[in-house]
């Protein structure tokens, strides 16, 4: 029996470039498995779309008996997505991958060779991205940085939400790693097993804008940051220990000064120690309730997701 690759494609307000991403993915998929000797099914997880997404999926599944869509109830996010479609894929192996021609399917056949010699997990690390601004670049690298010398988890530079992992990893996934907030790509590069990387490079988006702005990739870092590091709630160690040092510093001084006839002003170094003090406290009673909001998340056991219903050309499979 041929091994199959299973392509999940998170899918939220994409009307504008589905079918480009179709078109081009689609041929590259069937030459790749011809030549591989693998079968294919792709993957749509409409992440409650507002557009017409849904309507262009589902003449997808009537036209294609490969195209299998996942509609959801309502909004949920990309990760919840990514994890939906795992969860429904059947192949032996899966790629994750975006809708916008970012991720290029031309490194599908990279990744089935990957798989073919053995690897449970490639990373795939972006080496450019030619819509990526100055701003992008360093905040990106930065992050990767942080989270590297925070966590004890080893985290490749430059990684994406695209990647491929074997049935095998799918199935640890599909059963553990159930977390309410994720960060998924984290989890496939620290799950184990024998990994790798393949470099892209990252294309212009084919049609409409990301759906990630700053306010959600500050989310995204601040779940990575607590999902992989408790440095953060240390903090208030580090800082009242520097605060010591200073105090210290201060007394000695003043002492000094006082037995030199030159007593100072304590109003200026009273308003910088006050200003200084409040910022760390704010910060970490920030972090603070971040893990707080992890915890009340994971308390309430909530599903990652609700399906309203699976579509594929031999009918519509509702999940009651």
């Amino acid at each position: 029996m041929a091994k199959k690759i299973s392509i999940v494609v998170s899918v939220y307000n994409e009307e504008l470039g589905l079918k480009q991403f179709y078109e081009h993915t689609s041929p590259i998929l069937s030459e790749a498995c011809a030549k591989s000797g693998w079968d294919y099914e792709l993957i749509f997880v409409n992440d409650g779309s507002r557009d017409s997404s849904l309507e262009i999926l589902k003449e997808f599944a009537a036209a294609d008996d490969h195209v299998v869509v996942v509609n959801f109830a309502a909004n949920r996010g990309h990760e919840a997505a990514m994890i939906a479609g795992i969860d429904v894929s059947t192949g032996d192996g899966v790629v994750c991958m975006d809708a916008d021609l970012q991720h290029p399917p031309e490194a599908i056949p990279g990744i089935i060779a990957k798989f073919d010699e053995g690897y449970d997990v490639i990373s795939m690390v972006r080496t450019a991205r030619e819509d990526a601004g100055l701003f992008k670049k360093i905040t990106s690298a930065a992050f990767y940085r942080v989270m590297n010398k925070m966590s004890k988890a080893n985290f490749e530079n430059n990684s994406s939400d695209f990647f491929g992992i074997s049935r095998r990893v799918a199935l640890v996934l599909k059963k553990d790693y159930r977390e309410r907030v994720r960060f998924l790509r984290g989890y496939v590069q620290n799950v184990g097993f024998k990994k790798t990387t393949l470099e892209f490079k990252a294309s212009a988006r084919v049609a409409g804008e990301s759906n990630y702005n700053l306010k959600a990739l500050v989310k995204l870092s601040l779940n990575a940051i607590c999902n992989f590091s408790d440095a953060p709630l240390k903090m208030g160690i580090y800082a009242g220990m520097t605060s010591l040092a200073f105090a210290f510093i201060l007394i000695v001084y003043s002492i000094i000064q006082f037995f030199l006839g030159n007593a100072p002003s304590g109003y200026s170094t009273v308003v910088v120690l006050i200003c200084f003090m409040f910022g760390v406290l704010f910060i970490i009673l920030g972090f603070i309730s971040e893990y707080l909001a992890i915890i009340f998340a994971e308390v309430k056991n909530r599903p990652i997701y609700i399906v309203d219903s699976i579509i594929t050309k031999n009918g519509e499979e509702r999940n009651e």
